[in-house]
Parts: C-alpha cells; structure tokens; sequence
C-alpha cells in the first residue's frame, strides 16, 4: 500500500512545489513508483514534469467534482516510475462547487484509495492556502511534509498551518502524522539563514528533517525547462539534497528499495 504525503504550507514563497516535484522526482529515481498530484490551481508542478497546463483536459478537478476516476486521468511523465495526476485553472472554482456536497472534505481520499496500492507514494503539491482542497489533501494524506523558509517571517504562519494540522488530526483523519518539517532556500553566507535553523530545531527537534535545502540556480532554472532539477543538472547542490531528503523519509519509514 502506498504511502501519501502531502506537500503544504499556506504561505507562498516557500518552495512547496519546487520540493514535490522533486521530491517525487527523486523517489523515481531511487526506482521506487511514485505519483505526484498536483492539487494547486496553479498548476506548477504539472508544468514543472513537462506537462503543458493549457494542453490539460481532464485534472484532479474532475475527480473531484465530477467523480471521474483518478486511473483515466493518470499521465505517465518523461521519468521512468514517475507519473503525475495534473491540474488545472478550473481548480480555482472546485471550492466553490463543494460547499455543497456531501463530505466535501473526503473527495480527493475517495479518488485517490482505489489507485494506493500501484505506487509506493503519492506526493500531494496542495494550494498555498487553507482552503477545501488543502482540506481535502490533508484528510487524503497518511503525512505532510511542510516546507519552511530559512527566513524570519516563514515562523509566523508555522503555527498557524500546525493548529490547522491539529484540528484535521482531531475531527477527519486521525492516522496524519508530520513527517517533518522541511528548512528550504538556505544561504550559508546569511546569518538570518542560520539563525532560522537553529530556532526550528530547538523548538521543533525531531520534526525536523536533517536535510536542508539550499538556495541553488539550478533549483530555480530547472522548471523553465519543464524537468526537476535532477534531469536538469544532477550534480548540483540543489538535486542532491533532494535525493538526500528522498533517502532520509525512506529511512525514517523503514521502507525496503526495490532491488
């Protein structure tokens, strides 16, 4: 049975789409099968695998709202053990047309159960936000990872995302657990930077992930060419540590690697 993590922070800026994609990238490569959802209006991480965004008929909207099967909307990427179930700009009105369905707050769990069992994870990039389909994302979600800015104003909305994580826990989905706490867009040179990692770790210890993500060209070109950053240069500092962070979370949940 796969596990499902969902990716979220409601703060923009954070690197939270940047870390699916290529977090789901590197567990590909590590050959375990992995499916990224792109729950975000947006659209980046169905553009950041090679998906154009216009050229996308059917999404995780449809799922959601219309009931199609999420096996009909399954892409397969450029990456081997990598797929991707894409969205589109039509997510923006999903909330709107859920308030009044029945168990709103269950729909993208009812469509992604049926497909658990065919990957070893499922990444969720959700919407910067705490609306219905970060919501929905969550009660899917066995864990979330939550991407943190080595910067002083990324602490403020921590709580804010962690008091909703706890209400979720409390009333629809008991098994979410935090995987960790992700530091992202780290500067070795800035004392901030430092400052900001040191108080993570003393206050949240081991919620947080040994590996830290730093600042990195390659990290920021990668998506203009429409690969992760490990197709894109697999050598920089910015593919490497998340390959490091894909081996951390395999690790941390004693998951075997396909021989």
């Amino acid at each position: 049975m796969g596990k499902i993590i969902a990716v979220a922070n409601q703060k923009g800026g954070v690197g939270k789409t940047t870390s699916a994609i290529n977090l789901a990238a590197s567990l590909a490569a590590l050959e375990f099968k992995t499916l990224l959802v792109d729950a975000d209006p947006q659209a980046n991480a169905t553009s950041g695998v090679g998906f154009d965004p216009k050229d996308i008929t059917k999404s995780i909207y449809e799922c959601m709202v219309d009931g199609i099967k999420a096996e009909d909307i399954i892409m397969p990427s450029n990456i081997d053990f990598l797929d991707l179930i894409p969205s589109h700009i039509d997510l923006v009105g999903a909330e709107v047309e859920m308030i009044n369905l029945p168990n709103r707050e269950v729909k993208m769990k009812e469509s992604l159960d049926p497909i658990k069992d065919r990957y070893d994870f499922i990444i969720i990039d959700c919407s910067p936000s705490l609306g219905l389909i970060t919501v929905n994302s969550l009660v899917a979600a066995d864990s979330v990872i939550i991407p943190v800015q080595c910067e002083y104003f990324a602490l403020e909305g921590l709580g804010k995302l962690l008091n909703t994580i706890k209400i979720i826990q409390s009333r629809l989905n008991q098994e979410l657990e935090i995987e960790g706490i992700l530091l992202t867009m780290y500067d070795v040179r800035l004392r901030l930077s430092n400052q900001v990692v040191e108080e993570v770790q003393l206050h949240f210890k081991q919620m947080v992930f040994d590996t830290i993500i730093p600042r990195n060209v390659k990290l920021s070109e990668s998506p203009s060419f429409g690969v992760p950053a490990i197709l894109h240069d697999a050598d920089s500092k910015g593919a490497i540590s998340y390959l490091n962070l894909a081996r951390e979370i395999v690790e941390k949940n004693g998951i075997l690697q396909p021989q």
